[in-house]
């Protein structure tokens, strides 16, 4: 999955399911003059093709490879296959929907209630946490477009929390030195997500290798 491929436009179909293991996907909504913002991002804890089992086959956000890497795909027929087993695969697709909902939601109150260096630290952990490394490949201009703001508000933010201490930051590299600062700085909305992936999903963690 190499960075900024097009996995799937706004209402289009399909044709997989991808589980991203070191690659990281972000879903966006496209507004009608163009402009979008990330309304959830999928990494080695989740899977892209929830509107396969909950009856919508299209979805509404166009989804991009945010960090490039590796990832499974498997067919809709032998994904559908399995899901209509009612077995353990139907069982934590659920649950993981309710996660992203979760996560949906709590992008959507973030972005209206919260500082922009609030909403930059909020997404740089949740990136973190998909990660292996404390280095990101993603340009200021890129995460504008994800957070929907305008580049001078992200620039500020960065710009802060560098001069912290917390981040160090290059053209298009981001390495964070100081991640309990990092959360200090954040809103209460990753925790949240944190809190609710964990809830439904830790049980599960050991037999995934997460």
């Amino acid at each position: 999955m190499p960075l900024g491929e097009v996995i799937c436009e706004s209402g289009g179909q399909l044709q997989y399911a991808y589980f991203p293991t070191t690659a990281i996907l972000s879903m966006h909504y496209v507004m009608e003059n163009g402009a979008t913002a990330e309304i959830a991002g999928v990494g080695n804890e989740g899977v892209l093709g929830v509107s396969l089992f909950t009856g919508g086959n299209t979805t509404p956000s166009r989804t991009t490879v945010q960090t490039g890497g590796w990832g499974y795909r498997l067919k809709v027929r032998l994904m559908m296959e399995e899901f209509n087993r009612a077995g353990p695969l139907m069982r934590l697709m659920l649950r993981y929907t309710q996660a992203l909902m979760t996560q949906m939601s709590q992008t959507a109150a973030c972005n209206r209630h919260h500082s922009v260096e609030q909403q930059l630290c909020r997404w740089l952990l949740l990136t973190l946490d998909r990660l292996t490394s404390n280095e990101l490949t993603m340009t200021q201009e890129l995460i504008a477009g994800m957070l929907g703001v305008r580049r001078e508000g992200i620039t500020e933010a960065a710009g802060h929390l560098q001069q912290a201490g917390i981040i160090r930051y290059r053209r298009g590299h981001i390495t964070v030195l100081d991640r309990s600062g990092l959360e200090a700085r954040t809103c209460e909305c990753y925790i949240v997500v944190r809190k609710e992936f964990h809830r439904l999903l830790s049980d599960l963690q050991h037999d995934k290798g997460f």
